[in-house]
């Protein structure tokens, strides 16, 4: 896994206006906004969000293609999106996750007579039971 990822887009006028971004490297890959400015911002907001799933999901991520070799058709252009990934794993390691989870219906009554936070308490006794303070991030090999 690298850090940085810079792929080339197509940016060209869509039918309904605005600016309509692909990826050629990254089927899948697309997005559009009403201005060019909003269209650069979503097709960075697009690629990181790709190529982070594909990271996650252990897909391999091909070298982007030389932009001078990329062919578009009349009035689109192709540039350069620099993504920074570091940022994007730490967001989402840490986004929060719903489990579902079953206790005695005693010990429950008990908790919620004594306002337990039970998120706080199932936290704080997984980090106790796997050694840990804080996310880590994955060493790379």
């Amino acid at each position: 896994m690298k850090d940085k990822y810079i792929f080339p887009a197509i940016f060209q006028a869509c039918e309904e206006g605005g600016y309509c971004v692909t990826f050629p490297d990254l089927p899948g890959c697309i997005t559009e906004g009403d201005t060019m400015e909003e269209a650069f911002y979503m097709a960075k907001d697009a690629l990181l969000l790709h190529l982070w799933c594909m990271e996650d999901e252990g897909d391999i991520i091909p070298e982007p293609t030389l932009p001078d070799m990329i062919q578009v058709i009349a009035g689109g252009f192709v540039s350069l999106v620099e993504v920074w990934m570091p940022s994007m794993r730490d967001k989402m390691a840490n986004k929060a996750v719903n489990k579902t989870l079953t206790l005695p219906k005693w010990l429950n009554d008990l908790a919620e007579q004594e306002k337990v936070n039970f998120s706080y308490i199932l936290q704080n006794a997984l980090k106790q039971y796997l050694g840990v303070s804080e996310y880590r991030p994955a060493i790379k090999k």
